[in-house]
């Protein structure tokens, strides 16, 4: 490990130099990507001190141990050679799976997007619990949460709605959560007090910088009109939503959720920016899930990924075969378990693949 590990010192320490190359720093994309890189390097360059520090622990008291002069000496060698040979494994472990090649994609922001399914006014109540769910969990992360545009159900809830996550390895994170949701439960609106099944989409793009997508302003036509829903006068009597249209690929995007019709704008445009990026991205995600034959990294949207099942308290990942007893806290935005659990079989999917074609 301590081979692997030196390599990666190697390269911490050629990035380190690059980013304070004046050419780098004048081309804003690849000082971006070394930042990034640089970043992830340092968390692994902090892991790996420990365990030259363990490891060096070991052989010193191997040696006091062998020596054998003072009693009092060996004594503690001893114990410092149980706690180290103790913390080893769970270190090595933790390495390893640092050490498995991530996806650039994962440090981006995310554009998130909540559509009800089949259900009718349910199915709307639903997409409105996942928009809080998702939302919830964020915030606990201490990411910001910034509401694109929403259409809403006629009985609560939203028919869709989108928002932007920015923070730290936010897309990495939220993709796990796209896919369809599916719930069980006795709607409000039932009188019979019959458990029906409704169903809401979530997709999640990584958020496209303005380097990873050019658009050619002549193929985007640009709508404005009157926001609709809360924000007072000002913002349903103006010309402030924008909607853009890209015509090659009839990928729509708008905003009404700001004031200005320049911010709405610059948020449509990021949001049409990353659509395009996503479209390409699920191709290749898509290739890559059929290669390795993952439920968990697949790019499929239509994949039904989770039951929230409300008669039994009970959550299901269908991708893992993970039952959790455990739908209040879950609905409420706790999901870090479910999402570690998913991280766990992906990267564990990646490290044999990597082992399998050393």
């Amino acid at each position: 490990m301590i081979d692997k590990l030196n390599i990666v010192k190697q390269r911490f320490d050629e990035v380190n130099d690059l980013i304070i190359q004046p050419d780098i720093i004048s081309d804003q994309k690849r000082y971006v990507e070394l930042t990034k890189e640089y970043k992830d390097l340092k968390k692994l360059m902090a892991e790996r001190d420990k365990y030259v520090e363990l490891t060096g622990n070991i052989a010193e008291a191997q040696e006091i141990i062998e020596d054998g002069s003072d009693q009092e000496m060996v004594d503690m060698a001893k114990m410092q050679l149980e706690e180290a040979k103790e913390e080893l494994p769970a270190l090595e472990e933790k390495i390893r799976m640092m050490l498995v090649p991530k996806d650039p994609e994962d440090a981006k922001n995310a554009v998130v997007e909540v559509r009800a399914g089949t259900g009718g006014d349910e199915a709307s109540i639903f997409a409105g619990d996942i928009y809080k769910m998702l939302t919830k969990y964020c915030e606990s992360k201490g990411w910001k949460v910034s509401t694109v545009d929403f259409s809403e159900g006629t009985n609560g809830g939203f028919k869709e709605i989108q928002f932007e996550v920015s923070g730290e390895d936010v897309y990495g994170t939220l993709k796990y959560e796209a896919g369809v949701h599916r719930v069980q439960r006795v709607p409000q609106t039932e009188t019979q007090g019959r458990v029906h099944t409704s169903a809401a989409t979530v997709m999640v793009f990584p958020e496209a910088e303005e380097f990873d997508v050019e658009i050619d302003p002549k193929d985007v036509r640009i709508d404005y009109f009157c926001s609709s829903g809360p924000g007072g006068q000002s913002v349903n009597t103006t010309y402030s939503a924008v909607r853009l249209t890209h015509e090659p690929t009839g990928i729509v995007a708008q905003c009404q959720d700001q004031k200005s019709q320049h911010k709405n704008k610059e948020k449509a445009f990021k949001v049409l920016r990353s659509r395009l990026y996503d479209m390409e991205l699920a191709k290749k995600q898509e290739e890559d899930a059929a290669k390795r034959g993952s439920m968990v990294t697949s790019g499929d949207r239509s994949a039904k990924i989770r039951t929230y099942n409300y008669p039994q308290g009970r959550v299901t990942d269908h991708r893992i075969n993970l039952t959790l007893y455990d739908l209040s806290n879950i609905i409420n935005g706790d999901i870090q378990k479910i999402i570690d659990e998913l991280k766990l079989v992906a990267n564990t999917e990646k490290l044999k693949e990597a082992s399998d074609s050393l």
